[in-house]
């Protein structure tokens, strides 16, 4: 079950991150020329897969070493608070939400008033990259974790992929309706719960349910977002 549960974060996290470089491909295309977008969405996507293989496959060999959880757990535990803070902050209303319509017509705005195509190869390179290189170091972390975490994770990752990228061939359009807030605070969540369910692993704890744990987990971290999110709405509404 917790494999299942890894490919499913994994799936979750790509394709948060793969609509947000969804965006920055296609105003890249719209203003610059498909060229430009799809030949940096290549070129980055080989490097990310690059980094995968190297790291990812020498990390997964090393899954069966005693208390290789202790390594894993924390990084995740890190990307997950990274990720639930910001959905945290969104729903409280301290943070502007997510809009990738708004992305998108800036980005447009920014890519007409540059007329060299090398411009649009760039910035479609740097969207897909820094967009996918989160997604890559979680796949490379959940390698190091299980012996079959680099398979699971990279399907999550490659269905993602084949998701988003058929969504945005047939669209053409800015990802607006999108759930993204909801699915980022999910993955924080996910990612916070298997950290912390590893890292009991790696102590040595035997965790009384079983992997079913792990769903506890998430029920208590989800309880404590929505009791911050609701205490904050409280105090800037008073």
């Amino acid at each position: 079950m917790s494999l299942a549960l890894l490919a499913l974060t994994t799936f979750l996290a790509s394709a948060v991150e793969m609509v947000e470089a969804a965006t920055i491909v296609l105003a890249v295309g719209h203003t610059q020329g498909w060229r430009a977008a799809l030949g940096g969405t290549l070129a980055a996507s080989l490097a990310l897969v690059a980094l995968i293989v190297l790291f990812g496959g020498w990390l997964a060999n090393a899954a069966a070493l005693r208390g290789v959880e202790l390594v894993a757990g924390p990084f995740l535990v890190l990307f997950g608070m990274a990720w639930l803070r910001k959905a945290i902050w969104r729903y409280a209303g301290l943070k502007a939400m997510h809009d990738e319509a708004a992305i998108y017509e800036r980005e447009v705005a920014m890519l007409e008033s540059e007329s060299e195509r090398r411009a649009g190869f760039a910035v479609a390179f740097q969207g897909v990259f820094v967009e996918g290189l989160e997604v890559a170091v979680i796949v490379v972390t959940f390698a190091a974790s299980r012996a079959e975490g680099l398979l699971w994770a990279a399907a999550g990752a490659a269905a993602a992929f084949v998701v988003v990228a058929a969504l945005a061939v047939v669209l053409r359009k800015p990802f607006a309706r999108v759930p993204e807030n909801a699915m980022k605070g999910m993955v924080g969540v996910m990612l916070l719960s298997l950290g912390t369910f590893w890292i009991g692993e790696g102590l040595g704890l035997t965790w009384w349910a079983g992997d079913v744990t792990l769903f506890l987990i998430a029920g208590i971290y989800l309880a404590l977002s929505a009791g911050i999110v609701a205490v904050r709405r409280v105090k800037a509404a008073a």
